[in-house]
């Protein structure tokens, strides 16, 4: 016997997308009223997924850019969407040398938690800062990063446009940094036991991702050539989320989440839906189903110039 789902008000905002949201953090200044988009539940759910994920592989070609930079004063991070401050908490312990980072979110109340759960020493000790800025990361420039090292986000690329991707790589290669940008949705997702839904399921998802204007899973391809026509040099490793009975309660979050922005996006599924949700959420509980959601991370060395630090 399967249990029905859960009703759409489970959903912890920001997961998958939940029905009727727009997946960003705030990235655009739409109005003093616009919510936030990420709750931190979901971004605290979703750490320790994320953090074993990211591809470390990219940190040997990203420490030797960094160690070889013109001054080699201490590393100016800026990390954009930075939500709970995941990211800072991953890398900062992974690279050398004393670290000030600059946590970019439009939520207040995120940049707050981001800045007080920041880590405090870097791989060699070296002592990290932290300071914020609300601000719409959509808009980023050149000057905003002018002295900047690094350029760090999450699980941002695959909710922007063709044309804030372009903006965004003009600001980075303009300001001659680097950039590592994990996470990106690849518009492929594995579910174990295989059930004659997931195709259809998936499908209508990563339409969803599209809407708007939104790039979804094309976002990665977009980004490497935005960035490669800049003159950057690109390299891209899969960072995948592997989701066992050990994350049951962030893999419930998500297959609510990313069956729900199906449903959204083509509601003829809704019937059927509902079926293959409630026996995917049992089987789950049961410690029977294993989910691989494919992401991209992405790092790009763009050319120095004179104005990076």
């Amino acid at each position: 016997m399967t249990r029905s789902p859960e009703p759409t008000d489970s959903v912890i905002p920001g997961a998958g997308p939940a029905p009727g949201e727009r997946a960003t953090v705030r990235l655009r200044d739409n109005g003093p009223d616009e919510a936030p988009r990420y709750a931190p539940e979901w971004l605290e759910l979703r750490e320790p997924a994320d953090a074993a994920a990211r591809a470390h592989d990219l940190l040997d070609p990203l420490r030797i850019r960094l160690a070889n930079r013109p001054g080699r004063g201490g590393l100016v991070i800026h990390d954009l969407g930075c939500g709970t401050g995941s990211m800072g908490r991953w890398l900062a312990p992974r690279l050398d040398g004393a670290q000030h980072w600059i946590l970019h979110d439009r939520d207040p109340y995120l940049l707050h938690f981001a800045a007080v759960a920041s880590p405090r020493s870097a791989a060699d000790g070296s002592r990290v800062s932290v300071e914020t800025r609300r601000g719409d990361v959509a808009r980023l420039t050149a000057d905003a990063l002018r002295g900047a090292c690094l350029v760090t986000a999450s699980a941002l690329l695959d909710v922007l446009t063709r044309e804030e991707i372009d903006t965004f790589a003009d600001a980075c290669t303009g300001a001659g940094c680097p950039a590592l940008l994990t996470l990106s949705v690849a518009g492929r997702v594995d579910l174990g036991p295989a059930d004659p839904m997931d195709e259809e399921i998936a499908e209508a998802f990563n339409a969803h991702q599209r809407r708007d204007g939104l790039l979804g899973p094309d976002a990665v391809t977009a980004a490497c050539e935005a960035f490669s026509e800049r003159g950057a040099t690109v390299r891209v490793d899969p960072s995948p989320w592997r989701l066992g009975p050990d994350e049951a309660a962030l893999t419930a979050q998500w297959l609510r989440g990313w069956v729900g922005a199906a449903v959204e996006q083509r509601p003829a599924l809704k019937a059927r839906a509902q079926r293959y949700l409630s026996e995917r959420l049992a089987a789950c509980e049961a410690g029977e189903l294993r989910v691989t959601v494919h992401h991209n991370d992405l790092l790009a060395l763009s050319r120095p110039t004179g104005g990076a630090s």
